[in-house]
């Protein structure tokens, strides 16, 4: 089954979802592993840059739940730039082309407007976690924050009890959610189709709700391989990040009906072999030497008879 959405005011846009299989997750990630391989030195430079973005954020921001709300609002700005160009990378590698890091901004840079008004949506929904959380602390919980000179030193979870944590994360996973279900495939399709953000997002959520399991399982691997990531104090989001990148994109492909075109690294270089040996063979012949013609023409019949 599939559907077609049709959003936006200057254009129209066909978007057609497809239902995938619930493990569908898992070979977005294998595709998006052998992304990552084709060129390691691009791929982890966004992972370099994500990771000291994480340890920036980490060091100052870390402390009190009013500081973790800001860093993760200036976070959700960065990061769908940053997932612009991994997708950007996979975009031509489907199409068959090299990308190299300077290849990957052009994502980027083609799509400025669209890719910052979701950074802007996305803040605010930060934001807007900040001031719930504020709330449901204060007037549901009956619980204070933490003032700020208390948890600078000795941090949040020092300062805290197990009643305002788990209020906290609560709240956090339904921001999540509601990030998760609306750009899942929002930054693909811009890069794509030159979608804009509203066009993006709601065909997100059309993806998300036509692949519910699919999308549940998704999820909860992007959770666990971020924690895993966070681990090792952020050191293995160098190749998660990326890894995760590229899995979009191929995300995108598989819940918009579109063949992926992954192939394995060491294979591509076999098949360009190939095709460079194939192309030089059929240089030394001349097509326009008639003579050669029609040599060609007896030998394909003695063959034939043969």
């Amino acid at each position: 089954m599939a559907t077609t959405l049709v959003t936006g005011r200057d254009r129209t846009l066909n978007v057609e979802i497809v239902q995938v299989r619930t493990y569908a997750p898992f070979t977005w990630l294998r595709h998006g592993w052998f992304d990552l391989r084709r060129n390691w030195g691009a791929s982890l430079g966004y992972g370099a840059l994500i990771l000291g973005l994480g340890w920036t954020l980490l060091i100052i921001c870390g402390t009190h739940p009013y500081f973790i709300a800001a860093a993760i609002s200036g976070f959700l700005l960065v990061g769908p730039m940053m997932s612009a160009g991994l997708c950007e990378m996979s975009r031509r590698y489907s199409l068959g082309q090299a990308a190299s890091f300077d290849d990957s901004l052009e994502g980027f840079a083609r799509h400025v407007p669209a890719l910052m008004e979701i950074g802007v949506i996305l803040s605010i929904c930060a934001a807007g976690w900040f001031l719930l959380s504020a709330i449901l602390l204060g007037g549901v919980f009956h619980i204070g924050a933490p003032s700020i000179r208390e948890t600078m030193y000795h941090g949040f979870l020092d300062s805290t009890n197990r009643r305002q944590v788990l209020a906290y994360i609560a709240v956090g996973g339904v921001l999540a959610t509601a990030v998760f279900t609306s750009t899942v495939v929002a930054i693909p399709l811009i890069i794509d189709r030159n979608a804009s953000a509203s066009q993006a997002m709601r065909a997100s959520v059309t993806a998300t709700l036509r692949n519910k399991s699919a999308m549940i399982l998704w999820s909860a691997l992007i959770l666990s391989l971020t924690i895993i990531g966070y681990a090792l104090l952020l050191a293995g989001m160098l190749i998660i990040a990326p890894l995760l990148g590229h899995a979009t994109w191929h995300a995108y492909l598989g819940m918009t009906g579109q063949q992926h075109s992954a192939t394995r690294p060491e294979n591509a270089a076999a098949k360009a072999t190939t095709q460079v040996s194939t192309s030089g063979v059929d240089g030394l012949v001349n097509p326009n030497d008639a003579r050669e013609a029609h040599l060609r023409k007896i030998r394909t019949k003695t063959v034939g008879y043969r």
